[in-house]
């Protein structure tokens, strides 16, 4: 995973080194910069502990939600733009669906029975770079253009659990902010505003004279490991909200796990408080992945004429 990061960011690093003008030799004219502005409809996923295996690599695809999102972007150099975007979707996993109960790795996650949504509100600074050069102006770019991006991003989640069978009085199918709860005994709330470094790549196709399209697909590496609510250990929640019993699986009031009972024969010390894991103790951040289809429309530049006296 770290490799994977490194080299991606390595490889857009050399590659706006390479296609950073030489103010000499690779003069860019102005009146060849031009902006567009961009609308996207994207499929989001995630990859962390509500997951097949808890790991990048992992991702369940029934678990896809859909999310849109608005740019504008400005071409500086022949390869190089810059991208300012604002986007909103979901998250979901389900321990139901993604763990197998037969599974001897995989049982306790199905047995911890988390199910949650995540609405994610981002907005993301990007620097472009094309694989293919275009030095003239945007009348005569490329039909195809392959390209790679990487740089920053902001973003504001807020994780929902969804209630199951309980004895709690709790409704059934309801969904509930778990932040607030502090489901893992915290002193304090996790941080529901967060930076992320989003990093990927696209091919941009040319339709007409104002109008591309694009297929993009990019990661967020995050600095959290609370997309899921799920990060440690359980902690003591025997004097909690019935919803922190719930979601925090205090063993004392036998809270429904999956059909209302608690087998603590065949899970010993399952939501032990401070001994037994609730998350992957080794996968310490989330994910998401963003795959989009974006039509951009090019904002046509002003001829400026020349003044005379």
């Amino acid at each position: 995973m770290k490799n994977i990061f490194t080299y991606s960011s390595a490889i857009a690093l050399g590659l706006a080194l390479v296609a950073a003008p030489d103010a000499d030799a690779q003069q860019f004219s102005k009146r060849k910069q031009y902006n567009s502005i961009g609308f996207s409809l994207n499929a989001m996923n995630y990859f962390g502990d509500v997951t097949p295996v808890t790991n990048f690599t992992s991702l369940r695809l029934g678990a896809t939600r859909v999310g849109a999102g608005i740019s504008i972007t400005r071409r500086f150099y022949p390869r190089v733009s810059g991208r300012f975007g604002l986007s909103y979707g979901r998250i979901s996993g389900d321990d139901a669906l993604a763990a197998n109960q037969n599974d001897p790795d995989a049982r306790f996650r199905y047995n911890r029975n988390m199910s949650f949504r995540n609405d994610i509100l981002e907005a993301s600074a990007v620097a472009i770079i094309d694989l293919i050069e275009n030095r003239n102006n945007y009348l005569k770019r490329p039909d195809f253009v392959p390209y790679v991006f990487a740089g920053v991003a902001g973003f504001y989640h807020n994780p929902k659990g969804l209630v199951g069978k309980n004895n709690l009085g709790l409704t059934e199918g309801e969904y509930i902010a778990l932040a607030d709860l502090r489901t893992e005994g915290q002193d304090s709330k996790y941080g529901q505003t967060q930076f992320s470094i989003p990093f990927g790549g696209g091919i941009r196709y040319r339709i007409n004279r104002n109008f591309d399209a694009s297929l993009e697909i990019g990661w967020r590496k995050t600095f959290t490991d609370y997309l899921d609510d799920v990060g440690g250990k359980y902690g003591d929640v025997s004097n909690g909200t019935p919803a922190q019993k719930y979601f925090g699986r205090d063993i004392t009031r036998s809270i429904s796990l999956r059909d209302g009972t608690f087998n603590e024969g065949t899970f010993p010390g399952f939501t032990a408080p401070g001994l037994a894991q609730r998350g992957d103790k080794g996968n310490k951040t989330d994910w998401y992945i963003v795959t989009g289809v974006t039509l951009n429309y090019i904002l046509t530049p002003r001829i400026k004429n020349p003044k005379f006296r």
